[in-house]
């Protein structure tokens, strides 16, 4: 199987970014904006070179290789699409043509120019001439950043089932966990030129491995005090009381995900759900099929037909509960 291999490291404005990452199949790197993450893409590229170490592909050294001998397919952020050449001179530009066009849906544009073009539309036309080079490495900077939320589901779609055909070593970038969970089959949290975390989108969610992984996967991160007991005990900044089955002491930070808070308009004890937080609803915002509610400093998912039962809407006194068994506590 194909390997790229990262492992270097070269200064950025304010840090050193220090990368040590395998890549088989599709990896992501996340993180906020100015983290290094596409100055990741530019050493493999060969547009950066770094101070010390570099890249290899199968176990020879691109060290001194130019980015244009380098077996790299690089789809740039605003796709970098020639705009006085039709789609097919962009797509040959990369190198033979073939049956790209027919590939990506986009035959039946052969002679238009970029501008006439959708964003979705775009982003086929760099894709395919990224795969004209028949490269061993496809880079993704940012790949649906510029499309509208309608036209970004469905490409994000047809780029997931692209990425598994090919099954080519592949580093993508970009700042919305969501998109990286549903692309790259592991994730790395890029922070100031440090990897946080590189897990599965899965183990990321259930184990986080510090507080700012927890909030970048989408998280409620709660602050608090921890003593163990039986369970363990956080009083929060706002006085509440949670309780956790992780172990810990001190200062903590508290990870609840918004699809394991319930919400309801009266607590009954002795349910199974161990936290409760009264509070007024903040907030009740319509995300698809879905309502995202914040009551106090919680922020609970639920489905659009609960929302509607409970009557719920902003000024209205509610509990959200949760269970210790779905609290994580991790290091601040």
């Amino acid at each position: 199987m194909a390997r790229l291999l990262l492992d270097f490291r070269t200064p950025l404005r304010g840090f050193e970014l220090r990368l040590t990452l395998p890549v088989e199949r599709t990896v992501a790197l996340v993180g906020p904006s100015g983290a290094g993450k596409t100055s990741a893409l530019r050493v493999v590229a060969g547009l950066l070179r770094p101070a010390v170490g570099g890249v290899s592909f199968s176990g020879d050294s691109w060290n001194g290789v130019p980015p244009e001998e380098r077996r790299v397919g690089y789809v740039f952020q605003d796709y970098a699409l020639f705009p006085h050449m039709s789609v097919r001179a962009n797509v040959g530009y990369g190198g033979p043509v073939g049956d790209l066009l027919e590939r990506f849906k986009i035959a039946h544009l052969a002679e238009a120019r970029p501008r006439e073009l959708s964003g979705g539309e775009r982003q086929r036309v760099a894709l395919a001439r990224a795969l004209a080079r028949r490269p061993g490495v496809l880079l993704l900077d940012e790949p649906l950043a510029a499309l509208d939320a309608h036209t970004k589901a469905e490409v994000r779609a047809e780029l997931h089932d692209l990425l598994r055909e090919l099954a080519l070593p592949t580093l993508l970038v970009t700042h919305d966990y969501e998109d990286a969970a549903a692309l790259a089959d592991e994730v790395g949290v890029l922070v100031e030129g440090r990897l946080r975390q590189l897990a599965t989108p899965a183990e990321l969610v259930a184990r986080p491995a510090d507080a700012f992984v927890a909030s970048f996967t989408g998280a409620n991160l709660l602050r608090g005090r921890a003593q163990r007991g039986r369970l363990t005990e956080i009083v929060l900044e706002g006085g509440e009381r949670v309780f956790s089955t992780d172990e810990a002491e001190g200062e903590v930070g508290v990870v609840v995900y918004p699809w394991e808070v319930s919400i309801a308009r009266a607590h009954a004890a002795g349910e199974s759900a161990l936290n409760v937080i009264r509070g007024e609803v903040a907030s009740v915002v319509e995300v698809g099929n879905r309502v995202r509610v914040r009551v106090g400093p919680v922020t609970a998912e639920v489905t659009a037909s609960s929302a509607e039962r409970l009557g719920l809407a902003a000024g209205g006194l509610a509990f959200a509960t949760f269970k210790a068994t779905g609290t994580r506590l991790v290091p601040l």
